[in-house]
Order: structure tokens, then sequence, then C-alpha cells
């Protein structure tokens, strides 16, 4: 384990160009603010970039800025880890994230908000660098709960729009009702531990202190912080708010329901794989729910006419896939597919994008045909 004090500036360099933005984004005029939203999550992904090069094959940087809660025994630091898990959350993050921020410069060129949704979108690449970069399980949260936020404010960037508006507040409602699910498992493993005379939410502590807690309690905290997954990763039953969340701009369907927010669930069960891992009985669980959101989307896909709501089904479907394999404890799987998913499923929702933007807002595919040979490039 090494010192790292670079790991601070990948999720401060976004959140700096959306405060820089806030105040003075509006003077900037749109297409600047644009740019230099765009720019911050460029450098962050050189940042990520030469930290993945600098990590040894079983290493961890560690950035710790200071000591955040100290209560009692408890304490809780705002610090930074980059493992091998970290790192490719972090270029898929940072990498697809600066990629859709430039299609975004095309795409939402003609919006009078234009400042406003590049605000939204650098925030949202903050707190998902938060979740994946925190070293305790308090600091995911925050993230987690960041993400929740932006996503809500992305899909209803166009809050005129009624349909728009009810989306976001039930992706955001829908949310909250795992949230409270993985809420009560922090709490829960908190306390437990405390118990046992040890008060941490740090992940290495826990992994060295989960084995004190007794199989019913294990089965307990893991079925909470599960239920948490299913929201935010849109299992069975909670996958209802991301087909609707496809209202919103194409590019936050790109970012938000292909390579980001939508994989935290499977992230996290990778990040606690060692608590996960006493309790067969929820991985069994997970393993089942996952299978079978995976053929219960993909048949809903099959009936759906508009663009976007067949990737938004198929990408709930590519979601089941993955806690399949979490379920199954292949979390290396798991992992490899998230990242081949978000590169495929962002190309995706942008050439459909694209295909929109080129009919003028169409997105009902019984309307669209021979588009090779006016568009081919997309």
């Amino acid at each position: 384990m090494a010192t790292l004090d670079l790991l601070r500036w990948i999720p401060l360099i976004p959140l700096g160009a959306a405060v820089f933005n806030i105040f003075i984004g509006s003077k900037l005029g749109k297409t600047s603010a644009g740019m230099l939203a765009s720019l911050a999550v460029g450098a962050s992904f050189a940042i990520a970039l030469y930290v993945f090069w600098l990590l040894p094959a079983n290493g961890v940087f560690k950035d710790a800025l200071y000591t955040w809660i100290e209560s009692g025994a408890l304490q809780v630091k705002l610090s930074f880890q980059v493992d091998a898990l970290t790192a490719v959350m972090l270029l898929i993050v940072t990498g697809i994230g600066f990629l859709i921020h430039v299609y975004s410069l095309g795409y939402m060129g003609h919006d009078e908000d234009m400042a406003r949704f590049f605000i939204y979108l650098n925030l949202f690449i903050f707190f998902m660098l938060i979740l994946v970069m925190a070293d305790n399980l308090l600091l995911l949260f925050v993230g987690w709960e960041g993400v929740g936020l932006c996503s809500y404010l992305l899909i209803g960037f166009w809050y005129r729009d009624h349909n728009n508006t009810i989306a976001g507040n039930k992706a955001f409602i829908v949310n909250r009702i795992g949230d409270f699910g993985f809420v009560l498992g922090i709490f829960l493993l908190v306390t437990e531990l405390g118990r046992q005379g040890v008060w941490t939410l740090d992940f290495a502590e826990l992994q060295k202190n989960v084995r004190l807690l007794s199989p019913p309690m294990i089965a307990a905290i893991t079925l909470l912080l599960f239920v948490g997954a299913t929201g935010k990763s849109a299992q069975i039953p909670l996958f209802v708010w991301l087909p609707d969340a496809m209202a919103g701009p194409t590019p936050v369907s790109a970012l938000i329901h292909a390579a980001t927010m939508v994989t935290a669930g499977v992230y996290m069960t990778a990040r606690l794989h060692f608590l996960f891992a006493l309790a067969p009985a929820t991985l069994a669980l997970i393993a089942w729910i996952g299978a079978a959101t995976a053929c219960f989307a993909a048949t809903i896909a099959l009936t759906q006419n508009d663009i976007k709501k067949v990737l938004a089904y198929s990408t709930v479907s590519q979601l089941g896939y993955m806690f399949l394999a979490v379920g199954l404890g292949a979390y290396a799987a798991a992992i490899f597919h998230v990242f081949t998913h978000a590169f495929f499923k962002a190309c995706l929702f942008l050439g459909a994008g694209s295909a929109i933007h080129a009919l003028g807002g169409e997105q009902d595919m019984r309307k669209m045909g021979g588009l090779r040979s006016r568009m081919p490039t997309t």
C-alpha cells in the first residue's frame, strides 16, 4: 500500500469546473462552459490513466485528506483508494464520461440551458468518482446518493415537459426505496461489529473483522445491501424507473444508463465480496434475481418500438447477467461485463441519438428506414 496525493484531483477537477460554471458559466457563454466541463473530465481521465500505469498488479494507492467523523471509537476518514477494481471503474467513468461530454457539445448546442446541463454532468462525474474511489462505506454512500440526485436532475433536465419531470421523480423515488435498505444494511453492519468492539467502516478493516459476525446477521446485512443494489442497478422489482428515464437527453441515457450509475450496484457487491462470500443464501438469491431480470427485460424489449426504450430494456437485461455472475461468485466476470457493456451500450445510445437528431426527434423505429445511405457514419 502506497500513498499518492494525486488521487484527490481526479474527483476534484470536475467538481471545480461545476462550481466555476455555476457562478461564471452564464457569463462565459454556453459553448465555453461546455468546453470547460469537457476539459475537466478529460484532465481527470489523463490522471486516471497515469495512476493506472503506476499501479502494481496487486497494489493499492491511498490518499487520506483528513479525519471526517470522530465519535468515540468510530473514526471515518475522507480518504480515497485505487486498487485494480477501482482502476477499471475509474477508466470507464472518466473515459466514457469525457467522450459523452464531447458528444454533448454538439448534441446540446441548440439548447439555451446548455451551461446548466454541463454543470449537472460534471457533478454526476464527481459523485460517481467519489463512489468508486471511496475507501470506506460511508464515503461510498455519499457518492451513491449524489449520483441518485444528479440522475434526477439530468433525467428531468427539460423540466417544462411533463413526461420528463414524472420520469425524473420516478427515478428519484424508486432509488430512495432501494437506498433505505442500503442505509439499514450499513447501520446494522456498524452496530453489530460495534458489539464485538470493532467500530469501523473502512473496507480493509471490515475485511479483517467481518468473520466476527454470526451467519444470520451476515445474511441480513447482505440482503439489505442488495436491496440498495436492486434500486440503483434496476433489478426486479425496482427496475421500473430505468426505461422511463429515457425521457431525458440522449447523452444522459448514454452516461447514466449504460456506463456508470446503473453499474454502481454491481461495483458495490464486488467491493464487498468478502461480506457476500459469507452469505451463500444471499448469493443464490442474487443469482436467481439476476437471471430472472435478464430474461424478463429481454422479452419486454422484443415488443418495444421506441429505439431508446429497446436499449433501456437491453440495459436492464445486461445488468441481470452481471448480477447472475456476482451471485455465482464470478466477480471478475461481472466487472469484465461492466467494462464491455459500458462501451457498447454508450456507443449504441450515442448512435441512436445521432439518428433521432437527424430525423427531427423521431424515436419510433417503425418510421425509420434507409438510414444507411443517408447516415453512413452512424
